[in-house]
This record gives C-alpha cells, structure tokens and sequence, in this order.
C-alpha cells in the first residue's frame, strides 16, 4: 500500500473527491459506525493535529506508544476493528450534511503550516510528515470502509 502525502494538493484533492461520492444512504462494509459518525471521528484526530482536541493516553500507552508509532503512516494498511481511543468514538447521532462540510473544511487548510507542535501523548513527537501519511492513512482507511 502506497501512503500518501496529504499536503500534495493533487493527493488532498483525490481525497476530497472521495469524500464528495460519500452520502447519507452509503453503507459501511464493516464495523459499527453510519457514514456521519465516521465523518465525525476522522475530524478528530486532525482538529487533534491542528491544537484543537486533545488525548489524554494511559500511562502504559505513553510507556509502549513511541515502539508503535510508525504503524500511524507505514505502508501496512490498518486492520479492521483495530482499537480507537475513546476520544475519538463516536456513537451519538451526527448530521451527514454537517459532518461532511466541516471534515472538508479540516481538509482545504490542511497544510504544513497548521499542524501544531503539541507532542502527541501516546506516539511521542511527531513530525508534519508523519501527521500528513497519518492523516492520509486513517481517510483512506474509513473511506475504504465505506466503498469510496
């Protein structure tokens, strides 16, 4: 699996495109979130990136986190089902149409500029390289998971 560079505007603009295919009757091909929902939690982990969401992370993560960090942007794809840390879940009712504009808003200013420097506090520092592949990875991830 190739990952890609998400602050390539040709690369952020496939990922946009994808996103636009997604409405509110696609269906999942796995796990337990609706399309709003996922829309909701792929934002997270970018608002995280940006300075606004924050992660508190267990001290066992922060002990074991740095070992597995390279699993956020290598070329293995994500496995279904993997855990999520529960700032991320979603489970309440989300508006498609709401979700969906603010993750494509997230997307259009994403850019090197606006990651933050805030050390993530199960993986350690991460570089705006590795916040882009990451970034990249999870999209890909949840809109493979819904067939786009």
């Amino acid at each position: 699996m190739e990952i890609k560079d998400l602050f390539d505007p040709q690369v952020r603009q496939e990922m946009l495109d994808r996103i636009n295919r997604l409405t509110p009757q696609t269906k999942r091909l796995w796990g337990k979130m609706d399309v709003a929902q996922m829309l909701a939690h792929v934002q997270r982990p970018i608002n995280f990136a940006y300075g606004h969401h924050s992660i508190k992370g267990s001290p066992l993560l922060k002990i074991i986190g740095p070992l597995f960090k390279t699993v956020l942007y290598n070329e293995k794809p994500y496995k279904q089902g993997l855990p999520t840390d529960p700032t991320y879940i979603v489970k309440e009712e989300k508006n498609f149409e709401t979700e969906k504009q603010q993750l494509l808003d997230l997307l259009h200013h994403f850019s090197p500029e606006n990651i933050g420097d805030k050390k993530h506090p199960v993986f350690g520092k991460m570089t705006r390289e590795q916040w882009s592949r990451a970034t990249w990875k999870h999209l890909d991830h949840h809109l493979k998971q819904f067939g786009v």
